[in-house]
């Protein structure tokens, strides 16, 4: 145990230092303003053919808040979330209506006025990075998968995949939980899952930085689960970079039970916690990426060295 945990210390990818090494130098300020406006973000990933969920509307201003109520009319679900927000704050899921209510993913109902309320918030800025002011943005909501929606608490699991200079390096499915309201953001509540990166499949759990097998409140083992489609959301991961060329870059990606897998959003800012998940750290296949030649080298190329790089080949 100790041996390992020693291991894990050399291995593992502190904040400076992925700030200065592989943030910094690899990110382009100027992309960073592209992926903190999700609109912007889906519409140039839809660009390049990589699959992103509806967009039903977007709302600019205070006065736009007067056809709410007409825009969700014929709405039964859909999310609502801020257009420059961050680690989940804002977001509200509705899975359903009850009467002239809405019901949220965790089963809370709200009324128009609620959500106009809280849509005005968005607007006024509450939830934005580092603006002032904010869009509302409405789309699709995604109907989960059975595999991973079996071990989700009322809310759609996704997967965050780690990509550098276009290369997958780690992944994790994050589950939402109770406490973090149907929402899968980990700055909420929900669980994280490492994911092998060769075959998709479930391995270690963390909840509050703390490991589990189990999820917290379904009590069900969420290790062992194969992933839908695995090498196609490696593929769509890997693609991302070409749309829009971040160096250190986290795509969040769902399997739709009718659609498939679909961008969610793209991170120009990913968190450390996916080592944790993993149980290994990213200093070794960052820093061999460093020193690739990947001039030229394709969305297969890069996923031929994901795999080498992961499993140490």
């Amino acid at each position: 145990m100790l041996e390992r945990l020693r291991r894990l210390r050399r291995e593992t990818l502190g904040m400076n230092r992925r700030n200065l090494e592989f943030l910094v130098p690899y990110n382009p300020p100027a992309l960073f303003a592209v992926v903190d406006y999700k609109p912007g973000t889906k519409r140039r990933l839809a660009a390049a053919g990589i699959p992103v969920p509806a967009t039903y509307a977007e709302l600019a201003r205070q006065w736009d808040l007067r056809r709410l109520e007409a825009i969700l009319a014929d709405r039964a679900s859909f999310v609502v979330k801020p257009a420059r927000g961050a680690g989940g704050g804002g977001v509200i899921v509705i899975a359903g209506r009850a009467g002239r209510d809405f019901v949220k993913a965790s089963g809370a109902v709200v009324s128009i006025a609620d959500l106009a309320a809280h849509c005005s918030d968005i607007l006024a800025g509450a939830y934005a990075r580092s603006t002032h002011s904010d869009a509302v943005l409405i789309e699709y909501r995604v109907q989960s998968d059975p595999v991973l929606g079996a071990i989700s608490y009322r809310g759609v699991p996704d997967v965050r995949v780690l990509v550098f200079r276009g290369v997958p390096v780690q992944a994790m499915a994050r589950l939402p939980t109770r406490a973090s309201d149907g929402r899968a953001n980990l700055h909420m509540g929900g669980m994280a899952v490492g994911i092998d990166l060769v075959r998709g499949v479930t391995t270690h759990g963390v909840l509050g930085g703390r490991p589990t097998e189990r999820h917290p409140d379904l009590d069900r083992p969420i290790v062992g689960h194969g992933i839908p489609r695995w090498d196609e959301m490696l593929a769509i991961a890997a693609r991302c970079h070409d749309a829009i060329p971040l160096g250190y870059l986290g795509v969040d990606l769902v399997v739709d039970a009718e659609l498939g897998p679909l961008v969610l959003e793209l991170n120009a800012r990913p968190g450390l916690t996916i080592q944790l998940a993993n149980r290994r750290g990213l200093r070794a296949s960052m820093e061999a990426l460093v020193a690739a030649d990947l001039a030229g080298a394709t969305v297969d190329d890069r996923l031929a060295l994901a795999r080498r790089l992961a499993t140490g080949r």
